[in-house]
């Protein structure tokens, strides 16, 4: 059987046991970890979710607080019976404006939680370590963006390459090229927690469907060190099986090349420029968001 197979029976295995585990389980969904996991979902997407939560909810270590942000109204009126479950056992599903995947994030940060910001995709299965490693990383660099995925942003000749050429970050450089991706968890410390309150909604602008860009940008203009966690085996996150489709934001954002668009738009010269030379210190100054998405240059 070849690895592809086998990785997929394992999906599938694991689904089959989340699924029996929402059935079965009272054990609360959160536990004594200092941080808020916050994720959001939409369409059909909302009736598979339940199993994000379920592996997350089986970690080794479990979150003070889980919150499912939703703006759909139906689903926040009378929820799928899974998650009705898992508010039993303490999930909390919240409303929240349609922010697009910046509602994984925004509506939590607006709160001023007073502990680190976890935010993950509602279409993966986590592994029991998962939270762990990025609490420690934290406690390591408690000022830094801290996830599993880190690309690697590519310059050639004085420019940068198209996102689709970018590597991964395979060490704890600190660099202005670390580009933190959300598919397999960040963690965000209250210092950066901050910065995206004061950038408010500029998002919307130019950053509609692009949360990843939005955010490197925000902590790139604040000088927030963005760090890779290292030691996850790259099988140890797999995708919920049967709902993703050809339209999925990832594929209009790399593959249609909206990534390299918006990049193009919202990047300000400095910040090009401090990703260009690998140097934050010919940044014009720190945090500036006076007009956050906005075009400059």
């Amino acid at each position: 059987m070849t690895g592809r197979w086998t990785g997929l029976l394992t999906t599938l295995a694991r689904m089959a046991w989340l699924t029996w585990r929402g059935l079965t389980s009272r054990r609360p969904v959160v536990g004594d970890a200092d941080a808020v996991v916050s994720l959001t979902s939409y369409g059909k997407r909302i009736g598979w979710v339940h199993l994000t939560i379920e592996s997350v909810a089986a970690g080794a270590e479990r979150p003070a607080r889980l919150v499912l942000w939703l703006d759909d109204e139906r689903a926040l009126r009378r929820p799928p019976w899974a998650l009705r479950r898992l508010v039993r056992r303490g999930l909390e599903i919240r409303e929240t404006p349609d922010w697009g995947p910046h509602k994984k994030y925004f509506p939590a940060v607006l709160e001023e939680i007073d502990r680190p910001l976890v935010t993950c995709d509602d279409d993966v299965l986590y592994p029991r370590q998962w939270l762990g490693m990025l609490m420690r990383a934290h406690e390591s660099s408690p000022d830094a963006v801290v996830a599993h995925r880190v690309n690697r942003i590519r310059v050639q000749v004085g420019a940068l390459l198209p996102y689709a050429a970018w590597g991964r970050a395979a060490d704890l450089r600190e660099t202005p090229r670390n580009f933190a991706t959300g598919v397999k968890g960040i963690l965000y410390p209250l210092s950066f927690q901050a910065v995206l309150r004061r950038a408010g909604t500029g998002f919307m602008a130019d950053c509609r469907h692009t949360d990843d860009i939005w955010l490197h940008h925000l902590a790139l203009r604040a000088q927030v060190r963005v760090l890779p966690v290292l030691g996850l085996p790259m099988s140890a996150v797999a995708p919920v099986r049967g709902i993703r489709s050809e339209s999925a934001l990832a594929d209009a954002n790399v593959g249609g090349g909206r990534n390299d668009r918006v990049i193009e738009a919202v990047y300000a010269p400095d910040e090009l420029r401090a990703i260009i030379e690998d140097d934050w210190s010919v940044l014009d100054g720190a945090d500036r968001l006076e007009r956050p998405g906005a075009r400059r240059g």
